[in-house]
């Protein structure tokens, strides 16, 4: 049987500690997170997208774009991963305040993919260390999306279609219906700065830039973020 609680967070190298965060904080299933390592699924023979180094950034030829992390487009390789049952994908830089087992319950067996359809229209110009900000439709949609991997529209989330077409249709979920793609409530994907004030949201997401990135040290949640991360350290 499919273990529900397969849980996927993106890796990306230059945020070690965002990924160490995320997972520390993942509630009672930290023993069941894997991470995303992009070297590891190209070497799979999952992950073929060309990519180049352009002004200093990870590029993706495809897209003819940057990308901010490694594991911009891998993340909807979850599905395919999983296997089957019920997966979710998170980015590294959330930090899990409530019990995932409680996001899992939320699960609905009618939708391919559930997630909170954020009306996010970030100002241009950079973020986290250096990555320029970009804009695409349901920007932040896909950066905590509980899959539904028996789901019949998720069979056209092929191998082929994941490594050929622009990343930003893939993040607008090309690929499915509107009707497809559930929604969760907007706790449990907070976005520091922008979403509406929510004084005990279920998942909080550095969208902008984690603690411990030059401008951000003192944003809301800073102080939780760092104590996860001593913890972490601790083996604790």
């Amino acid at each position: 049987m499919t273990n529900w609680k397969t849980v996927f967070i993106g890796f990306d190298p230059r945020e070690v500690d965002a990924f160490a965060v995320a997972k520390h904080s993942a509630k009672g299933l930290s023993d069941g997170v894997t991470g995303l390592v992009l070297p590891d699924l190209q070497r799979a023979g999952l992950y073929w997208r060309p990519t180049e180094r352009k002004e200093g950034r990870l590029w993706d030829v495809i897209s003819d774009a940057p990308m901010a992390t490694e594991f911009a487009i891998s993340r909807f390789l979850t599905p395919l991963l999983a296997g089957g049952g019920w997966a979710l994908f998170m980015d590294c830089d959330v930090m899990i305040r409530h019990s995932l087992i409680d996001l899992f319950a939320l699960a609905d067996p009618t939708k391919a993919v559930q997630c909170v359809k954020h009306d996010h229209v970030p100002t241009k110009g950079l973020k986290m260390d250096g990555q320029l900000q970009t804009a695409y439709p349901r920007k932040n949609w896909s950066s905590v999306m509980l899959f539904n991997c028996d789901h019949p529209a998720n069979e056209a989330l092929t191998l082929d279609l994941i490594n050929t077409v622009p990343g930003r249709d893939l993040h607008g979920f090309c690929w499915l219906k509107d009707d497809d793609i559930g929604e969760l409530p907007a706790g449990w994907n907070h976005l520091v700065g922008h979403s509406p004030q929510n004084p005990d949201p279920a998942i909080v997401h550095f969208t902008d830039g984690v603690p411990s990135m030059k401008g951000y040290e003192e944003c809301a949640w800073s102080d939780e973020w760092r104590d996860h991360l001593s913890q972490w350290a601790r083996g604790a």
